[in-house]
C-alpha cells in the first residue's frame, strides 16, 4: 500500500477460532502473478512488436518516459488482466509484475504511463496508421497458424459476424440501431479455423457506425483476409460462412468471382421462397404432428431475386418448431451456397457450424473490446483492435493449454485460473524471483502451458 494509506490492515474478530488480521504490506506483491505467461506468448507472436511498428511517434523525443511499444503492451497486458479503461493505469502504476512485462525492473523500475499519457496516445493514432494495424493483425495471427501446422492445411474457414457496441455518451458516429434497439457501434469481427479443428481464431476486428448495414466493408474485409491466406497457404480452399445480413449482391458477386472458394451465406426469408418452401412445410407439419417433436425437410431451389445477375443454388431447410405448451411454429430457414454437397450436409455440416461464432463474441464482450467510450471513433477502434490483440494472446494460452483443464476454458475462466495469482516479487543481483502460491489448483496447467512458451523446469 502507499505510505498515505490509513488502512493498513483488517481485523476479522468472532469469525475464526482466533482474530484473523489482514495485513496489507506486501509492497512488492501482485495480483497478476501468472501474466508472466501473457508475455512468454507474445514473445512467439511478436505482435506487440509488430503492431508498434505500424505507429509513428511524433513525440519529442527529449519528453519521452514511455515508448510506443510500452504503451501498447501496457494497453495489452493490461486488458488481457482484466483492466480495460486508461483510468486503470493509476492503480496498476507501481505494480511489480506489470512492470516486469514492460521489462523493467519491477522494484525499481519506472512505473507504467498515468492515465493521461494513455489516453493521449489513444487518441493519437491515425487512420492509416488502423489500417496497417488491422493488416498487422490478421498477418500476424495468419502466420502463427501457417507454422503451427507447417503448411498442412487443406481448407481455411473464415466467418464474418457483426456485433453490436452500446455506448453511453457522446460518441462519434454512435447511432440508434433499432434492431438492438440501442445507440451502438456495431463492429464486425473475423475469425478463421483451419481443416476439422473446431477454434476459431480472431484475425480481424473493425468498429462500425452504429447504423452500419451488416455487410458494409465485407467486401474489403474479406479481399484482404483471402490475399493473405493465399499468400501463406497457396492453392488452399477457402470456405466463407456468413449470416443473413451479409447477402448484398456486392458481396455475392465478391464470392463469385473467387478461384477455389466455397462459401454458405444465410438469406433472409421472402414470399417467393416462402412459397417454394411451401410443400416441404407441409411435410415436415405431418411429420411433427405424428412424432410430436420438432421436424425439417431439406431442399434446393435455383434462385435469382431481383437484383442478382442469375441464378445461385439456395438450400431449403422447412422446419417445423414444437415446445412444450405452444402451437407448433413453421421456421423456413434458406442459405445461398455454390457447394455441390446434399443440403443436408451443407446446411449441418457447414453452415450451422459457424454458431460457435457466438461463444467467440461472448469471449470479446467478456474482455471488454466494447470499453469504447473514447470521444473520438478511431480511438475506439484503436481500442478495439488492443482489446482484439489481448484475446488473440489469451487464445494462445488455451491453445497451449492443450490436454489440461484449461484446454476449452474460456477466456475469463482463463484468467481466473492462470493469470489472477498472488504473487511476491524479489531481486537479487543476478535475477527477479516470483514467489507464487504452492497451493495452487491449476499448477499443472501453469507448468506445462509454461513449458510449451518455452520455460524451463528448474
Amino acid at each position: 500500500m502507499s505510505d498515505d494509506s490509513t488502512t493498513e490492515c483488517l481485523l476479522f474478530p468472532g469469525i475464526f477460532l482466533k482474530p484473523v488480521v489482514a495485513q496489507f504490506d506486501q509492497r512488492e506483491g501482485s495480483s497478476d502473478g501468472g501474466a508472466l505467461l501473457l508475455k512468454a506468448a507474445n514473445q512467439h507472436y511478436r505482435l506487440v512488436e509488430e503492431l508498434t511498428a505500424c505507429l509513428r511517434d511524433e513525440r519529442q523525443a527529449g519528453k519521452v518516459d514511455h515508448t510506443l511499444q510500452d504503451l501498447v503492451a501496457q494497453r495489452v497486458f493490461s486488458i488481457a488482466c482484466g483492466y480495460p479503461d486508461g483510468n486503470d493505469s493509476a492503480r496498476l502504476g507501481g505494480d511489480p509484475i506489470h512492470k516486469l512485462l514492460l521489462g523493467r525492473d519491477p522494484i525499481e523500475g519506472l512505473d507504467l504511463a498515468s492515465q493521461p499519457t494513455v489516453s493521449r496516445f489513444e487518441n493519437a493514432v491515425g487512420v492509416k496508421e488502423l489500417y496497417r494495424m488491422g493488416e498487422t493483425l490478421a498477418r500476424s495471427v495468419i502466420r502463427r497458424h501457417a507454422k503451427r501446422l507447417r503448411r498442412r492445411v487443406y481448407r481455411v474457414t473464415i466467418d464474418l459476424d457483426p456485433t453490436d457496441d452500446p455506448t453511453h455518451g457522446a460518441q462519434q458516429l454512435s447511432f440508434f440501431n433499432g434492431h438492438y434497439d440501442s445507440w451502438c457501434y456495431l463492429p464486425v469481427m473475423g475469425f478463421i479455423s483451419f481443416n476439422e479443428e473446431a477454434e476459431q481464431y480472431l484475425c480481424a476486428a473493425v468498429l462500425r457506425p452504429g447504423n452500419a448495414p451488416a455487410a458494409l466493408g465485407a467486401v474489403g474485409l474479406l479481399r484482404r483476409l483471402i490475399r493473405i491466406l493465399r499468400g501463406h497457404f497457396p492453392g488452399v480452399t477457402i470456405r466463407v460462412r456468413l449470416d443473413g445480413g451479409f447477402a448484398s449482391p456486392a458481396v455475392l458477386e465478391f464470392l463469385d468471382a473467387q478461384s477455389k472458394l466455397e462459401y454458405v451465406v444465410a438469406m433472409a426469408k421472402n414470399a417467393v421462397l416462402k412459397r417454394i418452401a411451401a410443400p416441404g412445410i407441409r411435410r415436415a407439419r405431418k411429420l411433427s404432428a405424428s412424432s410430436g417433436k420438432t421436424e425439417h425437410i431439406y431442399g434446393e431451389v435455383n434462385y435469382a431475386a431481383g437484383k442478382w445477375p442469375h441464378r445461385r443454388r439456395v438450400v431449403i431447410k422447412a422446419e417445423v418448431v414444437r415446445a412444450p405448451e405452444k402451437d407448433p411454429k413453421d421456421n423456413p430457414r434458406f442459405v445461398i451456397t455454390n457447394m455441390k454437397q446434399s443440403p443436408q450436409w451443407i446446411y449441418e455440416q457447414v453452415y450451422c457450424q459457424r454458431g460457435d461464432v457466438e461463444n467467440r463474441l461472448k469471449e470479446l464482450h467478456d474482455l471488454e473490446i466494447d470499453r469504447t467510450s473514447c470521444t473520438s471513433f478511431w480511438a475506439n477502434q484503436f481500442r478495439v483492435l488492443l482489446t482484439a490483440a489481448a484475446y488473440v494472446l489469451m487464445q494462445e494460452l488455451r491453445l497451449r493449454a492443450a490436454g489440461t483443464a484449461c484446454a476449452r476454458a474460456q477466456v475469463l475462466t482463463l484468467r481466473e485460473r492462470l493469470l489472477k495469482l498472488g504473487a511476491r516479487v524479489m531481486v537479487s543481483a543476478r535475477r527477479w524471483v516470483i514467489h507464487l502460491p504452492t497451493s495452487f489448483p491449476f499448477l499443472p496447467a501453469f507448468r506445462l502451458i509454461a513449458c510449451r512458451l518455452g520455460a524451463q523446469s528448474g
